[in-house]
């Protein structure tokens, strides 16, 4: 006699490893995988042992001096570090069949991010990238409302002063500018709002001020403003969309902690199903090999 679903019991949490001790991890990653109940923080791995048994500790977890002793004991894979690492250990986790969390960009490069997903591919495992905005319940109703009028155009925008100083202005930003690490959020939502981007035009200066034109498949073209240099308080990021019957607008300023959540909440699906998200690596590697597209011409 088959089960009443409503009254089987709950799945266990997916063990989620956490990859990574700076300061995103501690702030993001690691309450989020300790909050959601569909996930446990099983463990914390990073390459200065002190920052990890930290994290691990403020959320009665366990820190693991050993990459592959965080394998052991768990079901899949949070990344928060550098993107050169992040390939790296991937790499790794992919190979031992563990699901994949992965931060944006992918890599350093392009070539390294195509040879991951090439190896994800290889090994079946299921991916999901941490796109925040896509997560906000303002951002899936503005999508939703994008869908009921007829585009003429749109335009996106995220400017903030996160290089001039703070946590977040590390090495690997500062060298490479705004584009890989801003523009990925930027470039996800008008390719989301408007139909896929399929050319890319830029102008600007990378360490200063970024101007892109998008061309959609469906024709409509976009703009997109970013720069992580500007002392601007509060910072300001959206995306508005034009249409002959009005404009469809959302401020992507504030991730609420309810999106924070939904991201965890997506990855257990996406790991106990096996199935990629619908942000997965391949939806990564596209954006990424637009942008590279663009910062070749600004350099």
């Amino acid at each position: 006699m088959v089960g009443d679903p409503a009254t089987a019991p709950p799945s266990p949490p997916v063990r989620v490893g956490l990859v990574g001790a700076g300061p995103w991890a501690g702030m993001f990653h690691a309450p989020m995988l300790a909050a959601c109940p569909e996930t446990e923080l099983a463990g914390v791995w990073a390459r200065r042992p002190e920052p990890a048994e930290e994290i691990a500790r403020a959320h009665d977890s366990r820190s693991f001096r050993y990459f592959e002793e965080l394998l052991d004991h768990c079901d899949a894979l949070a990344f928060a570090v550098p993107p050169d690492i992040q390939v790296q250990m991937a790499t790794l986790g992919a190979q031992a069949g563990k699901a994949l969390l992965l931060e944006k960009p992918i890599a350093l490069d392009l070539g390294p991010a195509r040879d991951l997903a090439a190896v994800v591919g290889d090994a079946g495992v299921p991916t999901q990238m941490v796109l925040t905005w896509r997560y906000s319940g303002s951002v899936r109703r503005f999508l939703e409302a994008c869908r009921t009028i007829d585009p003429l155009g749109g335009r996106g925008h995220f400017l903030t002063g996160g290089f001039l100083g703070g946590v977040f202005a590390t090495p690997w930003r500062l060298e490479q500018g705004p584009l890989l690490d801003l523009g990925p959020h930027v470039l996800d939502l008008l390719d989301a709002a408007l139909g896929p981007v399929e050319e890319i035009r830029a102008r600007g200066d990378l360490h200063r001020w970024i101007g892109l034109q998008l061309v959609h498949a469906s024709g409509v073209v976009s703009q997109a403003s970013i720069t992580a240099y500007s002392a601007l308080e509060p910072a300001r990021a959206g995306v508005e969309v034009y249409g002959t019957e009005g404009v469809v607008e959302v401020d992507t300023t504030e991730v609420s902690a309810a999106a924070v959540l939904r991201v965890a909440s997506e990855f257990a699906a996406t790991a106990r199903s096996g199935v990629p998200h619908q942000l997965d690596i391949v939806h990564g590697v596209r954006l990424q090999a637009l942008l590279a597209g663009a910062a070749d011409q600004l350099r």
